[in-house]
C-alpha cells in the first residue's frame, strides 16, 4: 500500500518552458546591452536605441508577467498601466499638473493627445518590477512603497532624457536637489501619481501564487541594474556625479527592505 500526496487539479501549476525562459532572458540581455551602448552613440542611432530599449524592456516585463502570473494578470497590468499613464501624462502636458510645465520632443515618435506612444510603455517598464518589490517588501503599504520607487527611479531617468532633448521643462519654483534642469514639482507628481497607480494595480491585480518554475529574477535584474547603471552612467558618462550620489543613495536605501525580503523573507507569492 502506498500513500501519495493528493493535489487537486485546479491547484496544479505549469511552469515556463526552457524555450520561454530563453526568450525572456534573451530579451533582458538585449535591454541591458542597449542600455550599455546608450552613452557610446549619438544622433539618430541614440534616438533609435532609446525607442527600442523602452519597447523591448516593456515587452520583457509583460512577457514575465504572463509566464509568472498568467494571461489575466498580464492583460490587466498592461491595460491599467497604459491607460493610467496616458491619462496622467496627457493631463500633465495640457495643464502642467501634477508634474509641472513640460512638453515632449517629436523625436520620441508618434504622439497621442500630445504624449508619445513610447511614454506609457516606459511606465510599464518601470512599474512592473516595483509592483513585485512593493508587494513583497511592504505588503500593507504597496501604494506608498511603489510610489516612492517610481519617484526615485525618475531621479536617474529625467536628467538623462532632458540632456538628450527628449522633453523640455519650463522651470517654475524650486528644483530637485542637484538636478537644476528638473522642477521639484516633477518629483511630487511622480510620487502622488505613482501612489495612485500602485494602489489601483494592487487592488485589481490577481494575487495567486507564481507558477513553480519561474521566479522574479528578470524584473529584479532590471530593477537592480537600473540602480547600478544609474550610478555608473552619471559618474563616468553623463558627468552628473552629484546626481549619481544623491539619487544612488536614495535608491539604495529604498531597495534595502526588498533586498532583506529576498534574502530572509517569506517564500515568493503574488
Amino acid at each position: 500500500m502506498s500513500i501519495r500526496q493528493y493535489r487537486p487539479r485546479r491547484y496544479a501549476r505549469s511552469g515556463a518552458s526552457r524555450r520561454q525562459l530563453f526568450l525572456l532572458y534573451l530579451g533582458l540581455i538585449g535591454v541591458i546591452g542597449l542600455q550599455v551602448s546608450y552613452p557610446l552613440v549619438h544622433g539618430e542611432t541614440l534616438r533609435i536605441i532609446t525607442l527600442v530599449t523602452v519597447y523591448l524592456a516593456a515587452a520583457v516585463m509583460l512577457l514575465h508577467s504572463y509566464y509568472a502570473f498568467g494571461f489575466r494578470y498580464a492583460l490587466t497590468f498592461a491595460a491599467v498601466t497604459f491607460a493610467y499613464a496616458l491619462g496622467i501624462e496627457s493631463l500633465g502636458v495640457k495643464t502642467g499638473w501634477p508634474f509641472g510645465r513640460y512638453h515632449y520632443s517629436l523625436t520620441l515618435g508618434t504622439q497621442i493627445f500630445g504624449v508619445p506612444l513610447l511614454v506609457p510603455f516606459a511606465w510599464i517598464m518601470l512599474t512592473y518590477p516595483l509592483v513585485i518589490a512593493a508587494r513583497r517588501a511592504a505588503a500593507h503599504w504597496v501604494f506608498l512603497y511603489g510610489g516612492i520607487g517610481l519617484m526615485i527611479w525618475d531621479l536617474f531617468l529625467d536628467p538623462q532624457m532632458v540632456d538628450a532633448g527628449r522633453w523640455t521643462w519650463k522651470i517654475v519654483g524650486p528644483r530637485v536637489p542637484y538636478e537644476p534642469m528638473i522642477p521639484l514639482s516633477n518629483s511630487a507628481g511622480w510620487l502622488f501619481s505613482g501612489m495612485g497607480l500602485m494602489a489601483l494595480l494592487h487592488l485589481v491585480l490577481p494575487r495567486d501564487r507564481r507558477k513553480n518554475s519561474i521566479n522574479s529574477l528578470a524584473p529584479d535584474v532590471l530593477l537592480f541594474w537600473s540602480f547600478l547603471s544609474g550610478i555608473i552612467g552619471n559618474i563616468f558618462f553623463f558627468h552628473h556625479t552629484h546626481i549619481a550620489i544623491f539619487a544612488g543613495l536614495l535608491f539604495g536605501i529604498y531597495l534595502l527592505p526588498y533586498v532583506f525580503q529576498l534574502r530572509f523573507g517569506r517564500p515568493e507569492t503574488a
